[in-house]
């Protein structure tokens, strides 16, 4: 019996969605960081096998923010709950209750979809008795379908979980055809590969203020040749971008051009620039025209 559906994954940020994401797929697709708010759009990755397709969604990060950008990733966050089979929100074993996660579960409160409990990065704890204590205090606020404990960054229980997530699905059709990894597309994936070097080697003023989007793109030629542009928010982020003589812009290109060439499976010439854009966060035009176009 052939099943699939729909997965999303919620919870605050810096709970490792994207890490369990690319446990689950076995490859690299969403990006990750330590930084909070890496995952700023909603983003499907497709698993198969010989018996079921999952779409899982991967979502920004829940948060309080102040501007137009961090209001359109909770909003958009939360707005996958009510069209999926089942939503899996992860916390950190590590952090006791926190009143932020409580206000998440008040928030689906009214949704009917069943919901899974992760706790995710069971390896970096062994206070068991405290984490049964903070798990109890969140099953008492919400009516959980089932609680898990993972670890997705080493791949602990992930297997086990998606096997339960299988259980809960009903029989269907396969959405996407084979060999489909993403519901978005590939100029999608490199912007965010791109994105994820800025995050990864700069300074801590510079992530949340970052964009990348492709001038060009020409993946038919013999060496996929691809030009991209680094937005930040002012000229100190421009600075720190390109770095001294070029040299962090250099850096950036050549790891992102390792992943980049990792998922196209051929080899890559990529070019970066970077410019300004004074305070795109807060501006619509902007917004849209990254691609943040709905919820804002």
């Amino acid at each position: 019996m052939f099943k699939s559906g729909f997965v999303t994954i919620i919870g605050e940020p810096n709970v490792g969605k994207s890490t369990l994401l690319n446990k689950i797929l076995k490859q690299k697709l969403s990006i990750t960081s330590r930084k909070p708010q890496t995952t700023r759009n909603v983003f499907s990755g497709i698993y198969n096998d010989d018996d079921s397709q999952i779409v899982f969604m991967d979502t920004p990060g829940i948060h309080e923010g102040k501007t137009k950008l961090s209001k359109y990733i909770s909003s958009a966050a939360l707005a996958t709950v009510k069209s999926v089979d089942l939503v899996l929100f992860l916390v950190n074993a590590y952090d006791d209750v926190k009143e932020s996660n409580i206000s998440i579960l008040d928030d689906l409160k009214s949704v009917r979809t069943p919901i899974f409990l992760i706790i995710n990065k069971l390896d970096t704890i062994t206070d068991f008795e405290r984490l049964q204590k903070t798990i109890d205090i969140y099953k008492d606020k919400y009516d959980f379908k089932e609680v898990f404990g993972i670890s997705a960054l080493k791949g602990d229980n992930v297997d086990l979980l998606l096997l339960d997530i299988k259980k809960e699905l009903k029989p269907g059709p396969k959405y996407y055809p084979d060999g489909e990894i993403s519901d978005r597309p590939e100029t999608f994936l490199l912007q965010e590969f791109i994105r994820e070097k800025v995050l990864e080697f700069t300074h801590q003023e510079v992530p949340h203020s970052v964009m990348v989007y492709l001038e060009s793109y020409k993946p038919d030629e013999k060496v996929a040749k691809i030009m991209a542009t680094i937005v930040v928010e002012r000229k100190s982020q421009k600075g720190i971008v390109i770095g001294k003589n070029g040299s962090m812009l250099k850096r950036i290109g050549v790891a992102a051009r390792k992943d980049i060439q990792d998922l196209l499976k051929r080899k890559v010439y990529l070019e970066l620039y970077c410019k300004v854009e004074e305070d795109w966060r807060n501006r619509e035009y902007y917004l849209k025209n990254y691609g943040y176009k709905e919820n804002i």
